[in-house]
């Protein structure tokens, strides 16, 4: 057990957190350096990384594309994070937040910007009419389902990610806070997937296309080294659940988009063509069967 941490009377910024993102973490906003975005030919302009976060929308423009819906035709500009580049000008005008991912969809008369990634996924799904129904509490159940996503996955991913695999020393109080908090919430999604094929119901939505990133991801294996330690097998319903995405073709090219980590043939920086996959996805899909 460490010594207690009294905090001081007025919390002051002197000094790095620590962790693996420390050199970009501060508690004020705005950019710190001058400079544009790029701008591709497509109606729509995605700026981001592959994170969870970002996967969420390369997985919707896939989906969609996958569909025939040319007109969400885009390109996908990454965006290093760790080297700052989320705090420049054009970056911060479209996403004053500073987090990945941001869009500018220039497909209406005037340019629209949209940051936080379920914002994007509401966009596009009630701009092409898929993958949310229009009214009914089909509705209303996808959306209760988008919005616990943006609630939940913090305690996942700045929480539980955070103290257990990135934080400059392990401490038992946090790493078991948000793990105790992380299988509450796999408890939650085991509960509502044991009579129904997708969270939302009989149809995949732009719910499953949120909560998959994080959560199935990390019953897959790729979050975070902590399958074992959070014995994500023994949450049936949402490791196959996890897997029947894994397996679409939009999920696996969303996968890769913006993707600068991992197995080099996982990886497309850049995103500008169905023509920039290539053979790897087939490739992909046909070495998992």
């Amino acid at each position: 057990m460490t010594d207690s941490y009294t905090p001081p009377e007025k919390w002051t910024w002197d000094s790095e957190s620590g962790g693996r993102f420390a050199s970009i973490n501060r508690p004020i906003a705005g950019p710190t350096h001058d400079k544009g975005l790029p701008m591709g030919e497509h109606p729509f302009q995605l700026y981001s990384l592959a994170t969870p976060n970002g996967v969420k929308v390369t997985m919707m423009f896939e989906e969609l594309l996958e569909a025939g819906i040319n007109e969400a035709e885009y390109d996908a500009w990454l965006i290093n994070i760790g080297e700052g580049e989320q705090f420049g000008s054009g970056f911060v005008g479209v996403n004053p937040n500073s987090k990945i991912p941001a869009l500018l969809d220039r497909s209406g008369a005037e340019p629209l910007r949209l940051f936080e990634s379920g914002s994007m996924l509401l966009h596009l799904a009630e701009k092409f009419g898929t993958f949310l129904p229009v009214s009914g509490p089909g509705r209303a159940e996808v959306i209760n389902w988008l919005m616990w996503q943006m609630g939940s996955a913090p305690f996942l991913g700045g929480g539980f990610g955070h103290f257990y695999a990135y934080a400059p020393e392990k401490y038992e109080y946090p790493i078991n806070r948000y793990a105790m908090e992380s299988k509450r919430q796999l408890d939650v999604l085991e509960r509502e997937l044991g009579d129904k094929p997708f969270i939302a119901g009989n149809e995949y939505s732009i719910a499953d296309m949120a909560i998959w990133p994080w959560y199935g991801q990390l019953c897959l294996g790729r979050l975070y080294d902590a399958a074992t330690f959070l014995d994500v097998e023994s949450y049936e319903n949402v490791v196959a659940w996890a897997r029947k995405i894994d397996k679409r073709p939009a999920t696996l090219r969303g996968r890769m988009v913006n993707r600068t980590f991992g197995e080099p043939s996982l990886q497309l920086h850049e995103r500008h063509a169905a023509e920039d996959f290539g053979t790897k996805t087939q490739d992909k899909l046909d070495a998992a069967e």
